[in-house]
């Protein structure tokens, strides 16, 4: 079995997968400080809620946003399942090309997004209706929006604060505003102090996608199929227009395919 490894500023995320069926997922909060022995004992102990031993991992793929985490993960993989881990960067084989991110700058999730909204693209094209584009949403820590053609170029993208993030700011700048629940209410006007806030948030929040998915639409000369992923796109999509389709597993799946074309 293959175990992907997505740390994220928030959160690391794991997802087992059988050839490419996902069968577990596992998320935990991002601990900057985390060494290589407590990450292992961590990954053991969510297999063995599994039922699973660490011999039955193969492989160990690992796409990381926290250079400060990196080599104990690393190493964290090396002892649980005696394997060497495949850490996600453009110098591998993806199946798409960079057309825009520097490559010294692209995030390794933004890549792994990517990779497989390029390859969802590609299901069910034929000759007569070819493959769309795609507009990768990723909202979480950051919200970022990616834009990979039909042909699988990644073309770039946009990087927002995330909702997390805002409220972080706000709070820390507004003497009088304090830290609220991320819940939308139920009108757009808020009647108390707390309800603007969430308001201002989320339904901000969703009108900035909204306005960013737009003005890309009107740059772009092709059809674009649009993806929501990311660990507040369930709070976030249902207040757009925009974001219908939700993929929870993009990153998971990104990685996988990543894995496919570079194995051990």
């Amino acid at each position: 079995m293959l175990l992907a490894i997505d740390v994220g500023n928030t959160n690391l995320k794991c997802g087992l997968f059988r050839e490419q069926s996902l069968l577990q997922r596992f998320r935990t909060e991002t601990i900057r400080t985390a060494n290589a022995a407590e990450l292992a004992r961590q990954l053991r102990k969510w297999l063995a809620e599994q039922s699973l031993a660490p011999s039955e991992i193969q492989a160990v793929v690992i796409a990381s946003v926290v250079p400060a985490l990196t080599p104990a993960l690393l190493e964290a993989a090396r002892s649980a399942f005696a394997c060497e881990p495949l850490l996600v960067s453009p110098e591998l084989s993806t199946g798409i090309t960079l057309r825009g991110p520097s490559p010294l700058e692209l995030g390794a999730d933004r890549l792994a997004n990517a990779v497989a909204a390029w390859s969802l693209a590609q299901q069910g094209a034929t000759r007569e209706r070819p493959a769309p584009g795609s507009l990768v949403v990723d909202l979480g820590t950051a919200s970022k929006l990616d834009c990979v053609s039909p042909s699988g170029e990644l073309l770039g993208g946009v990087i927002a604060p995330g909702v997390s993030v805002s409220l972080e700011a706000l709070v820390a700048r507004a003497a009088r505003l304090r830290a609220v629940e991320l819940r939308a209410p139920a009108q757009v006007l808020g009647r108390s102090t707390v309800q603007c806030v969430q308001s201002g948030l989320l339904h901000g929040h969703a009108s900035l996608i909204d306005g960013l998915l737009a003005k890309l639409r009107a740059e772009l000369a092709f059809e674009c199929q649009v993806i929501a992923t990311g660990g507040l796109a369930s709070l976030i999509a249902p207040l757009t227009e925009s974001l219908r389709r939700i993929e929870p597993d993009l990153t998971l799946h990104g990685l996988r395919s990543i894995y496919e074309r570079n194995p051990s």
